[in-house]
């Protein structure tokens, strides 16, 4: 049996009731907070016009979170957006699904995957209603923060990958593979910062990332890191005379500090020629707080740039020339839509089409493995590939820090073991995956 909190009454409190009750009221203050910090910026801009929409983007918000806190029945979006009528049409999907158990849809009654994007969805649409300021992000000062207090990561991570690009002609194979393994690890712990799951911290990456990764080995829980290798190297060797180009593709997370292990990284899959193309997958609109969008990309490269560190500025003058020439940016509105990727095949059927050109894909975080495999208590031992329930357009690999009560994949007994001495293991970020999936 998984654990459970137990109130005063006795009653078994489920982790996403806890935090839907706790911790997305903070979320949606703290977007209240951000939109009065810009009162005078708003009147500067637009007038007596930007003034009134604020209010009107506050007003929403705290409608929006008196319904939360209050439990009271979902309501259909009423923005024009391209996406507002298949959230709609999800939303009476869930209803009709619902009322077959006699359950309403309300923030407490339904599934916390769906609360958690309606949630977000419904932000999304206090700013659109919200004209001239329906391009504020109010998530935008905490990704900034948390990229502002990982500046001496930031400049050791910058520095190793410059050092290393100038040596990487010289690596043999062995070589080439421990440093591959070691900038994916560095990876995985990024996905610590994730700021809807603490919106009372930043989750800053303080210490080195270097330093820390042979203490966190033991927490890795699943490493297939030995199969991405595999397949890169072997399509490298094979390139000349098979492949033309090895595609991989970044499913992202977080912005700040992960989102700078996510451009080393993939700056080191180009220069070790185990990828010719790198393709980014963002979010269109601001999303659980702390994921990236186009706008995070750019303010995070203008920050390297203008850095006083060397290093640092070479790596934000070198991603904004790949940007422009070798690495591709798309987002999609599938992204920030409610569904599991089980039916991106018949939900956005040119995403898929995209993602089957792929070589490999990297689903970074806790969301994309929630939507991958579906957000059920799964029992430990079930397979990787039978939870993602068909969905396949290629060799794929999550790589996530656990905080949420989902994993597959585990040995016989592992879960079990890991929940005896430590039974919060799966919702603090201590644990972590590289779980793949290859097979067609």
């Amino acid at each position: 049996m998984r654990p459970g909190v137990v109130s005063s009454q006795g009653r078994c409190l489920s982790l996403p009731y806890l935090r839907i009750k706790d911790q997305t009221p903070t979320i949606l203050t703290k977007a209240i907070d951000a939109l009065h910090r810009h009162k005078s910026e708003f009147f500067e801009k637009h007038g007596e016009v930007g003034t009134e929409a604020e209010k009107k983007a506050i007003s929403l918000l705290s409608k929006l979170r008196n319904e939360l806190q209050t439990d009271k029945p979902f309501l259909p979006l009423t923005d024009n957006c391209l996406d507002a009528d298949i959230w709609n049409k999800y939303l009476e999907y869930h209803h009709t699904l619902l009322n077959e158990n006699n359950k309403k849809i309300s923030w407490f009654q339904s599934p916390w995957l769906y609360v958690e994007c309606y949630m977000y969805r419904r932000i999304h649409e206090a700013l659109v209603l919200s004209s001239p300021i329906s391009y504020f992000d109010v998530f935008k000062e905490s990704k900034e923060r948390n990229f502002f207090e990982s500046q001496e990561a930031i400049k050791t991570l910058c520095s190793y990958l410059q050092d290393l690009k100038k040596r990487i002609e010289n690596l043999d194979e062995k070589q080439l593979k421990d440093e591959f393994l070691k900038l994916f690890q560095i990876v995985l712990w990024g996905n610590k910062c994730d700021l809807a799951l603490s919106p009372n911290q930043s989750i800053p990456q303080t210490s080195s990332p270097l330093a820390v990764l042979e203490d966190l080995k033991p927490y890795i829980l699943v490493n297939n890191l030995d199969y991405l290798w595999s397949l890169l190297i072997s399509r490298k060797k094979m390139r000349q005379e098979t492949f033309s180009i090895t595609r991989v593709d970044f499913i992202m997370d977080n912005a700040g500090f992960e989102l700078v292990t996510d451009l080393v990284m993939a700056d080191f899959l180009l220069a070790s020629k185990l990828a010719t193309e790198i393709h980014f997958h963002g979010k269109s609109i601001p999303w659980f707080v702390s994921d990236t969008n186009k706008n995070d990309i750019y303010w995070l490269i203008e920050q390297l740039k203008a850095a006083n560190t060397k290093c640092m500025s070479e790596c934000g003058i070198n991603w904004e020339y790949y940007l422009k020439h070798s690495w591709i940016y798309q987002d999609h509105m599938f992204w920030t839509l409610p569904h599991e990727y089980c039916t991106m095949s018949q939900v956005a059927t040119d995403l898929y089409a995209e993602l089957e050109k792929s070589n490999l894909i990297l689903f970074k975080g806790d969301l994309n493995y929630r939507k991958l495999v579906g957000d059920r208590k799964w029992d430990f031992t079930v397979p990787f590939h039978q939870a993602l329930n068909g969905f396949h357009p290629a060799p794929l690999c999550s790589i996530r820090t656990l905080k949420t009560e989902v994993q597959v994949g585990l040995a016989p007994g592992q879960g079990e073991e890991i929940t005896d001495t430590d039974p919060q293991w799966m919702t603090t970020g201590k644990y972590g995956i590289f779980q793949f999936d290859g097979a067609l």
